[in-house]
């Protein structure tokens, strides 16, 4: 019997409460982050200022990338919870969480080499070097405390604990801003103090999300499925799902990167105004990445319930939301550019000349707000492997040949041409995915294997063998035999 259409769209409640939390939650860093760049701002050497502002950036790029530790638990812990199996949620956090640690002693253990990489390749005065060096080394003890928490909120969220999310980033962020005041100002550590404040803060979220996690499960059920910890075919699957978000995510780091260097050899102003209009990307994307993570918790939730009739509903809506999320954010800057821009900086000759590009600024925003919420329609469906190829692809096919011509002819219309186009097939290679994930399981993988067996380029293009298909549709570890009808 068909859903009917109360039925098909009665997530939208749920949808809402997990996007704003994400929102708000997502919202709450910058702002922290803020606060610490006025305080050190306001100090009477410069160097403070600028090297916390590099190191931070540093920092972010590392933190970036691994943040497959958060998205590669959302959708896997919440497709357990669709259904209902409690020794795989705890199973899921602890592993994702053994990771986390191991990636978080590994760069304090790697510390040195990499700060100055870093900062050797940025080319900075020694003076600003040696600032950037003590928040960057005293920040870095706080990694295994980040990379913990990302499991943590990306387990939450899969658990649909919204407001212990929101909770969370209040205390880590409350805290960090209190602490920046201590340190910072009131026993003058400079930018060490800065380092100090961000590590501890975050050692003190992840005693708050470990109590609460506490609570959700008593120490003995941990001790009782500790030795499954270490099941080869699960340890497997979650490294391969994590390894594929990883390699995503650095496309996206390069991508940005790429885009901010180009700009600096075409000029001080167009670098200028590319850096101001990626604020505004960056801001819509804290909203769309809300949205992104709230669809992906629905989706796993569906998933493991077996409601597959109630993805197709659940995609239409999200992406209409950050449609008009992107719409919104764009609108703005067209109808009120002066006013949107000289929130950022007061220079005549930036402002003037940035109309040129906001059409540009639109088409991304339009774009990547699909795309990013896409994104997380698959993170739910754990198939990593899809973000892996769309990012791959869409990096050689549309980015690398259009930037080329862009730095050829120093065109910066053309890098934003070569920014559109990578986020234009990724979308589309979303889209032409996304019809094979609305079948129920067992259909969905009949259909599928002899499409493969029969046309290898599908493989060459999903990056999808028979052996994947099965893993992804039945579950690791179980038996193919035993779900036949």
């Amino acid at each position: 019997m068909n859903p009917t259409l109360t039925n098909k769209y009665d997530f939208i409640p749920r949808y809402f409460q997990l996007a704003l939390a994400n929102v708000l939650s997502n919202i709450m860093i910058p702002v922290a982050n803020l606060v610490s760049v006025i305080f050190l701002g306001h100090l009477e050497e410069i160097n403070n200022f600028t090297g916390v502002i590099l190191a931070g950036n540093l920092l972010n790029f590392l933190y970036f990338v691994l943040l497959f530790l958060r998205m590669g638990t959302t959708g896997v812990t919440a497709q357990a919870v669709g259904r209902d199996d409690r020794e795989e949620m705890l199973l899921i956090g602890l592993r994702n969480g053994l990771v986390a640690l191991v990636l978080g002693i590994a760069l304090i253990l790697l510390q040195y080499p990499l700060g100055e990489l870093g900062f050797t390749i940025l080319n900075v005065p020694l003076e600003i070097k040696s600032s950037g060096l003590a928040y960057f080394n005293t920040q870095i003890w706080g990694s295994p405390a980040v990379l913990l928490n990302f499991v943590l909120i990306g387990w939450f969220l899969g658990r649909e604990k919204n407001g212990l999310v929101v909770l969370l980033s209040v205390v880590g962020n409350g805290v960090k801003i209190g602490l920046d005041y201590l340190f910072i100002i009131n026993l003058g550590w400079q930018s060490m103090g800065a380092g100090v404040s961000s590590a501890a803060s975050q050692y003190i979220l992840l005693l708050v999300g470990l109590i609460f996690f506490c609570r959700e499960f008593q120490w003995l059920e941990v001790i009782s499925v500790a030795f499954k910890i270490w099941d080869i075919s699960a340890i497997k699957s979650n490294l391969t799902l994590n390894g594929n978000i990883f390699i995503s995510n650095l496309v996206l780091l390069f991508i940005s990167l790429t885009f901010s260097y180009q700009g600096v050899q075409m000029g001080m102003l167009v670098y200028a105004q590319n850096s101001l209009l990626w604020q505004i990307i960056s801001f819509n994307t804290y909203f769309i990445e809300g949205i992104g993570f709230g669809t992906e918790s629905l989706v796993g939730n569906f998933k493991g319930k077996g409601d597959s009739h109630q993805l197709a509903p659940l995609v239409s809506f999200s992406v209409l939301t950050a449609l008009i999320v992107g719409i919104f954010f764009g609108g703005i800057c067209i109808l009120f550019p002066d006013s949107v821009f000289r929130l950022f900086t007061n220079h005549t000759e930036i402002i003037s000349k940035i109309n040129t590009f906001v059409p540009w600024l639109v088409l991304a925003l339009v774009l990547s707000s699909i795309d990013f919420t896409l994104e997380g329609y698959f993170l739910g469906l754990a198939q990593g492997h899809t973000l892996r190829n769309v990012s791959l692809v869409a990096l050689f096919i549309g980015f690398a040949p259009v930037n080329f011509a862009a730095v050829k002819f120093s065109s910066n219309h053309i890098l934003w041409l070569s920014l559109s186009l990578f986020y234009a097939i990724r979308t589309m290679m979303f889209v032409v995915k996304l019809p094979s994930t609305f079948r129920n399981d067992l259909d969905n993988m009949s259909a599928t294997l002899p499409a493969l067996e029969a046309n290898p380029l599908l493989t060459l293009a999903f990056g999808e063998t028979r052996e994947q298909i099965i893993v992804e549709k039945l579950g690791v570890g179980e038996d193919v035999e035993n779900r036949r009808i």
